[in-house]
């Protein structure tokens, strides 16, 4: 059975930082595309971040360039995603996913999903 197990969100003050990591089990994701979602409050969910299977090519959205990072660690089965410089408004659920697909005009999805981990950040 196929997991991605996230960790790592929690309360954080503006202006700090996070790491998330999502290891992911059962098979494994080294060929695949990896990134993450979040969903706020009243909110659709978004992608913010994908990075391809070598790691080598990544997107970011708009409202998290220059304060996110992600990474991957094959050997380790991980993903991670540094936050920095943390906005109220990065308050949200944030999903680990593999496989992504989609575009911005018809929207993502992902064959693989994480439990998701809520990060909030207070003002």
């Amino acid at each position: 059975q196929v997991q991605l197990v996230e960790s790592g969100g929690g309360l954080v003050q503006a202006g700090g930082s996070l790491r998330l990591s999502c290891t992911a089990s059962g098979r494994t994701f080294s060929s695949v595309n990896m990134g993450w979602f979040r969903q706020a409050p009243g909110k659709e969910r978004e992608l913010i971040a994908t990075l391809t299977w070598s790691g080598g090519s990544t997107y970011y959205v708009d409202s998290v360039k220059g304060r996110f990072t992600t990474s991957r660690d094959n050997a380790k089965n991980t993903v991670y995603l540094q936050m920095n410089s943390l906005k109220p408004e990065d308050t949200a659920v944030y999903y680990c996913a593999a496989n992504i697909k989609g575009s911005s005009s018809t929207g993502y999805g992902a064959h693989y999903w994480g439990q998701g981990t809520q990060v909030t950040v207070s003002s």
